[in-house]
């Protein structure tokens, strides 16, 4: 399977961020369709702070339905890399952020037959911006913990099933993706992944248009 050969889609086609009329959120879309990085309002006082992360609603009028099934928490040291994750059967749709420390949150889409297969976008999630990235089915997910004791949370749209995981090597050539780390901590599963271009498609997700 070939993977295209622009591969430099680190950044934000559009950094402008549209709110909703009474919608205490923000979004700013990525150059991957469907990826977006989600601002939440953040009301400061000499107390600390309160914020809405999730609001059915809300993230509803922004073209997030997904129905979440499952939190989960990870806990990384820095230079961790996890990733690069998916779900075949019982794909997941993902929210992510983080309320300790700050990760590069990385999502490639792996869907056989869509426009922007093999691209991959990163998003740096912080506790100080409370940003959070949502990414639909059909694309890998990663992320790389640049500081130490990162807390990182993440709703998913479907259960973990530990006979359905998938992975693409995090350090794929062909993806080219600017981790900006040389030898980052990996698990011994993770290290074992394949390229993307050497996974049969019978083992990726596949595009159609809604």
């Amino acid at each position: 399977m070939r993977i295209p050969c622009h591969r430099q889609f680190a950044s934000f086609t559009h950094s402008v961020r549209i709110p909703k009329d009474g919608v205490s959120l923000q979004w700013l879309e990525t150059a991957l369709p469907g990826v977006w990085e989600v601002r939440p309002n953040v009301y400061r006082d000499a107390r600390g702070f309160f914020l809405e992360a999730y609001h059915q609603a809300k993230f509803a009028e922004l073209g997030i339905t997904a129905r979440f099934v499952q939190d989960n928490h990870s806990c990384s040291s820095k230079n961790t890399l996890r990733g690069l994750h998916y779900q075949l059967v019982h794909p997941q749709a993902k929210l992510c952020r983080v309320v300790d420390g700050e990760v590069l949150d990385v999502a490639v889409d792996i869907r056989a037959g869509s426009p922007t297969f093999g691209k991959w976008i990163s998003v740096l999630l912080s506790a100080n911006e409370q940003n959070q990235i949502y990414i639909p089915v059909g694309f890998a997910h990663g992320f790389l913990a640049p500081t130490d004791g990162v807390q990182f949370l993440y709703k998913c749209s479907d259960f973990y099933d530990p006979g359905d995981e998938h992975g693409i090597r995090w350090n794929d050539p062909d993806l080219g993706i600017q981790w900006n780390v040389a030898n980052p901590l990996i698990s011994e599963k993770d290290s074992r992944y394949s390229k993307l271009a050497d996974v049969p498609r019978k083992f990726l997700p596949h595009y159609s248009v809604e």
